[in-house]
């Protein structure tokens, strides 16, 4: 990213813009398909938005470049969120929108890189993300290449070993070009993720396993960017872990509401009322 473009993406208007844009244009995929996670492409709108347009170096033009931060989205169906933010980064042309989930498509319902320009993993079963971040990181390390690796993931891959053993690996191949950014809306498929497992306090577990960690409300982009800011910039000589508390479905209050929202039930009605209540909202 130029330093021009990194500047005229840090005011919290441009970037709370942004975050609208995402959310609007997931809701419009969604519509199209009568389904997906929108729950969470809602929830994580604002932390896509500060990662593409205040964190991340990449060049729109050239999704493979060498010196691109990558992106790793380990929660491979939260895609519907990814292609909205890759669109209005201008990796994908927003002509594709309609096509989302269909035959053919470049953008199935759960992300796949060999389909996608700027998909960098094929994700879905939980608890591979953070593993395939240890090992590019690692690579950059050895070809001398300066970039990021950021690995989207969700609390409920806190529930799985092999995100344990990755957090073991980074820290001691000292990784300290590695984010790992945690969606925690304490929501999975078959309920609370708290309920599921007893998690404990996340942060001190990370911590006591090496890592620099923060954990912050991953709905207030001024909050967002600081952290991500914070990642950046620390010495620390190890990896790094933001802990991102988010609201599932933020933005559409009557859909915040539901009851089960890990995939959000809307009816053929509700998404023109879901995109008005979205625009009542929208920054000015």
């Amino acid at each position: 990213m130029t330093e021009e473009r990194r500047a005229s993406a840090t005011s919290n208007l441009s970037l709370e813009q942004r975050a609208w844009n995402i959310r609007r244009k997931a809701l419009l995929m969604g519509e199209v398909q009568g389904q997906g996670y929108i729950g969470q492409a809602l929830g994580i709108a604002d932390i896509l938005a500060a990662s593409y347009f205040h964190a991340l170096e990449y060049r729109a033009e050239d999704p493979e470049w060498e010196g691109r931060d990558r992106f790793l989205l380990s929660i491979g169906h939260y895609a519907i969120a990814l292609y909205s933010v890759l669109m209005e980064a201008g990796i994908l042309p927003e002509d594709e929108l309609e096509t989302y989930g269909m035959d053919d498509s470049r953008m199935p319902m759960s992300g796949m890189a060999s389909y996608t320009p700027g998909m960098e993993i094929t994700g879905g079963s939980l608890g591979h993300g953070l593993g395939i971040a240890v090992g590019m990181a690692l690579g950059l390390k050895r070809k001398v290449n300066p970039a990021f690796v950021f690995n989207l993931m969700s609390d409920g891959e806190l529930g799985e070993g092999s995100t344990w053993e990755a957090v073991m690996s980074a820290v001691q191949h000292k990784l300290d070009n590695l984010i790992c950014l945690v969606d925690f809306n304490d929501q999975q498929a078959d309920g609370k993720s708290t309920a599921a497992l007893a998690q404990g306090d996340e942060l001190k577990k990370w911590q006591a396993f090496g890592w620099h960690t923060q954990r912050v409300d991953g709905n207030d982009l001024s909050a967002v960017v600081a952290a991500f800011d914070e990642a950046r910039a620390t010495d620390h000589p190890g990896p790094r872990v933001i802990v991102f508390d988010t609201r599932m479905c933020k933005g559409v209050d009557f859909l915040e509401t539901r009851e089960i929202t890990h995939f959000v039930r809307v009816e053929a009605d509700e998404w023109s009322k879901a995109l008005a209540v979205l625009e009542e909202g929208k920054p000015q």
